[in-house]
């Protein structure tokens, strides 16, 4: 449809809602439905008499949180194909989702609906998903773009964030995503970054999303956003949701009639619009159906990959017929989601405790251990519990966040767990010493009680077949092979954010700029609970081999890694082989300890060993240069390291990379001669430069020399500037320093 064939209402019209959830129908083009997800389909239909909603019963497959730990590409395309295939049922045409901003604290009451606190994660994963619904004939919306990070003021805050941190953390997994499956949509948040509202940023939606990444698509704002409808469809947003009743609409037109908007971009705006509606109907199929059973078995299969085995002391696999005691009331009352807009009305929904006694066998005494309704212990539940784990011997405790602690809109105020939960876990660890806690929790949480038990089993929010995986996982009928997608700190105290997350009453501070996660922890040597990266499982493996095609090149090359790992237990598994890389020691930027860069999850059978390949480009290596505004990989020695997580990376492979187009800036009397050493570019004036400045001769020929560093002349390298050649010591005319700055210019193509 060309739709500048349409009236200037109609153009107007298709740039808002025409309800909550569709967009507006206009001659010649129907609407077409949007609904959120990303974890299941939540459809609403509103009562065409009462006005009251009923949301359609679907499938919820485990949280964003847990699904990242699978660290599966193929399991989570997988997820996005049967929740599309529920979508075409439902004659859905775009699915809001998936969200992708970054783990910054762990305190983001959406933390569950998010990845990883890694970008590189949270791209491959939300590019497998994408590509997976977007298969299917059904759109995704990716989101919140950008900088979303925190729940506290969410329409309103303004999140304060340095450029390097923003292309190297917070767009680049927008970026991957963009580049690798061009996701129908793109939804802007609410939040404003660095001062703009981002539904109103040219640089955001146009600039960098368009113009430098290429992305095709169209951009959605958040519901309820946008403030100027006019500044919006301008900077390029070009959906407002939901329904303003016309009043956006009859705005946009009257701004295009007063001249403050231009209807080439009204026209933009609502041709996207058209085009989305048309591929959308285009994909409609009013006799598509989806089978319950089926996807609640492909959740479980989904599922059993999600949790992980983070502590086991050797009470794990339990064996079957045993008699334990099964303590905690999510064990009958599982929480599998978190609350918002995410929210699935379930097709049914797994009794862990039936799980068990289907699978395990044997006799299984339950106690609820804590109030449903309260985070205050309850001293007669928790004696039940006790009682129940000394006649039993074993115990297995379900514990974690109730669903008051993890919605939309809301963000934790600490990083604990009901009371009632804690004094409950540690109550019956002292009674039973075979004791096993199962957590249920979309974040991180502390645990006081850790070295009291013999095993934990993170499930994360599993969704609504959880029951079968659990019970499969405890008593070995699946070996666990999930890794967390974030670090677990010790304590709150230890997160980079503490102190000033999330911000005032206008802003929020990104303070600790890059490193955030795991970045933090590393480099500031900061003891955590369990690293990023970390699972544990049935199985042994050993990390024979790590081999490069080459040990140099430049940044233009891409590098070949193969990696050998060997499972050396007794039990068939799934192994995450995670790559990581390391810049040189000494460079000019600051960088992380290591950054991840890679992973593949493979099967490997007991006593077999199983080769693993990587491709490694320029961007595995680059930081951003916030002065050149572009990618870099400085001259150095980089190292490819890789292992378990982020803390055990037993294999290290060192490459030497030339930076083919050095960089360099125009010298000024505040350039330090420190910098001149930095970058390759220099070496054709550097000595002439520093002759005609007067620095002492002694120094010129230990300008590239690694011995100086050791001495006073990296003192002067690195802090004197050529204004400060004017003072006696040195005592040069200020002209003749400025004249010798203007000829090594000139030589630097300036």
């Amino acid at each position: 449809m060309d739709v500048k064939k349409l009236s200037l209402e109609d153009r107007a019209s298709l740039c808002n809602g025409a309800t909550t959830r569709l967009t507006h129908k206009v001659e010649g083009l129907d609407s077409i439905h949007m609904s959120d997800g990303p974890h299941g389909l939540r459809k609403v239909i509103y009562d065409g008499v009462s006005g009251n909603p009923r949301k359609v019963k679907t499938t919820c497959f485990p949280t964003s949180a847990g699904l990242a730990c699978s660290w599966n590409e193929e399991l989570i395309g997988e997820v996005g194909k049967t929740i599309a295939k529920e979508a075409k049922s439902q004659q859905v045409s775009v699915i809001l989702g998936p969200a992708v901003n970054m783990k910054r604290s762990p305190l983001c009451g959406r933390n569950f609906e998010y990845f990883s606190e890694d970008p590189y994660l949270a791209g491959k994963l939300a590019t497998a998903y994408v590509n997976g619904v977007q298969g299917e004939g059904i759109g995704t919306s990716l989101k919140h773009f950008a900088v979303n990070s925190q729940e506290t003021r969410r329409f309103t805050i303004n999140e304060v964030v340095s450029e390097r941190a923003l292309r190297e953390i917070y767009l680049s997994v927008f970026e991957m995503v963009v580049k690798e499956s061009q996701p129908k949509t793109i939804m802007a948040s609410y939040n404003m970054l660095n001062g703009e509202h981002t539904c109103e940023s040219k640089w955001l939606l146009t600039d960098v999303l368009r113009d430098e990444w290429g992305y095709k698509g169209l951009v959605v704002s958040d519901w309820k956003a946008v403030t100027n409808i006019g500044k919006a469809i301008t900077a390029g947003c070009d959906l407002a949701m939901p329904s303003t009743n016309g009043e956006w609409p009859k705005k946009a037109v009257a701004m295009v009639k007063e001249g403050t908007l231009d209807e080439k971009y009204l026209n933009r705006a609502a041709q996207r619009v058209a085009d989305l509606a048309e591929w959308g109907l285009s994909n409609i199929d009013n006799d598509a159906t989806f089978d319950v059973d089926e996807d609640h078995g492909v959740a479980a299969d989904i599922a059993r990959e999600c949790m992980v085995l983070l502590k086991n002391d050797g009470m794990l696999p339990l064996k079957k017929g045993e008699k334990i005691a099964i303590i905690g009331g999510f064990a009958r009352t599982p929480r599998f989601q978190g609350g918002g807009s995410s929210h699935v009305v379930t097709t049914k929904v797994d009794d862990i405790f039936e799980n068990l006694e289907q699978i395990g066998g044997g006799e299984l005494v339950y106690a609820q251990g804590y109030p449903e309704e309260s985070d205050i212990a309850d001293d007669a539940l928790i004696a039940e519990a006790v009682a129940a784990a000394k006649k039993c011997g074993k115990a297995i405790v379900f514990a974690g966040l109730p669903d008051s602690y993890e919605t939309e809109s809301l963000d934790r105020k600490h990083m604990r767990m009901p009371e009632a939960h804690c004094k409950l876990i540690e109550e019956v660890a002292k009674a039973c010493p075979d004791t096993t806690v199962v957590l249920s929790a979309g974040s991180p949480v502390e645990m006081p009680w850790i070295g009291s038990v013999n095993a934990i089993l993170h499930a994360y929010l599993g969704g609504q077949a959880l029951g079968k995986a659990i019970a499969e996982i405890l008593y070995g009928d699946t070996n666990p092979s999930g890794k967390l997608s974030e670090t677990h700190p010790i304590r709150l105290e230890d997160n980079p954010t503490y102190g000033f997350y999330p911000g005032d009453t206008k802003k929020s501070i990104h303070a600790e700029d890059i490193y955030i996660g795991y970045r933090w922890y590393e480099k500031k040597k900061i003891p955590v609970n369990f690293p990023f990266g970390f699972g544990l499982s049935y199985t042994k493996y050993e990390y024979e081999s790590i081999s490069v095609d080459k040990t140099e090149m430049t940044d233009e090359d891409t590098l070949t890694v193969t990696v050998k790992v060997k499972n050396v237990g007794e039990r068939d598994g799934k192994e995450v082989v995670e790559l990581y890389t390391a810049a040189p020691e000494k460079t000019a930027e600051l960088r992380p300890v290591k950054e991840l860069k890679g992973f593949k999850k493979v099967f490997i059978k007991a006593g077999e060993s199983a080769e693993v390949t990587f491709e490694l480009s320029k961007r595995a290596f680059a930081y951003w240069d916030e002065e050149e505004n572009n990618w870099r990989v400085p001259t150095g020695k980089y190292k490819v390291l890789v292992g378990t997580s982020s803390a055990e990376t037993p294999l290290c492979a060192e490459i030497y990379i030339t930076e083919k187009t050095p960089v360099c800036h125009p010298i000024t009397l505040e350039t330090t001669y420190g910098d001149l050493t930095t970058s390759r570019a220099y070496d054709g004036v550097m000595e002439d430069f520093v002759k005609a400045t007067i620095l002492p001769e002694e120094m010129v020929a230990q300008l590239h020399s690694d011995e100086a560093k050791k001495d006073a002349t990296a003192y002067y390298c690195q802090n004197y500037t050529p204004r400060m050649s004017v003072y006696a010591h040195w005592n040069i005319p200020l002209a003749d320093v400025e004249k010798a700055i203007d000829e090594a210019n000139k030589k630097l193509g300036y």
